[in-house]
């Protein structure tokens, strides 16, 4: 477990196939941190509707988003922290997360297009189809200078991206 962290509190980020479960998770054990799955909190309506292959709007998505910042305070109060995998994808996506969780810090997985459409296709299970994936992109809002946090590429390896974003903690000190 490291002793680097300066939140307790980590969101994973990114369009689907972007690799937020697997870093998410690979980070959560190299901090001693409990793993959230956002994906897990959405209601039976947001999951039916994506899976039908609509988008979410923004009105879908809010409460998911209340539901995972509630579970990341609750998950940092009851552990020694919390990583979650969470799409926020735009400003007002991480302005919910960070109205619950103020010093959370996020963690932008970034990949171009085609590498996130084959890996959507080489799922067995996805919660997003495929054909979903150009309005993510559309929607995606990168991390602004003022946000803490750090981009990072998504086609790197699991354990380069973990300790990238051991890094990028270390340096926020």
């Amino acid at each position: 477990m490291e002793e680097i962290v300066v939140s307790s509190a980590i969101v994973v980020m990114g369009v689907s196939g972007a690799g937020k479960s697997t870093v998410g998770r690979a980070l959560s054990v190299r901090l001693g941190f409990e793993f959230i799955e956002g994906d897990q909190l959405h209601s039976p309506h947001n999951i039916e509707r994506m899976a039908s292959g609509h988008a979410l709007s923004d009105a879908e998505r809010m409460p998911w988003l209340r539901l995972v910042g509630a579970a990341m305070a609750q998950g940092r109060t009851d552990h020694r922290g919390v990583v979650a995998a969470c799409s926020a994808l735009k400003l007002s996506s991480r302005d919910v997360i960070r109205h619950l969780v103020p010093d959370a810090f996020f963690v932008a997985l970034e990949a171009p297009i085609a590498t996130i459409e084959a890996r959507v296709l080489a799922r067995r299970t996805s919660l997003l189809p495929p054909a979903l994936i150009p309005s993510q992109f559309a929607a995606l809002e990168p991390l602004e200078p003022d946000e803490r946090g750090v981009r990072l590429d998504a086609t790197l390896s699991v354990e380069l991206t973990v300790a990238a974003v051991v890094r990028a903690l270390r340096a926020q000190r």
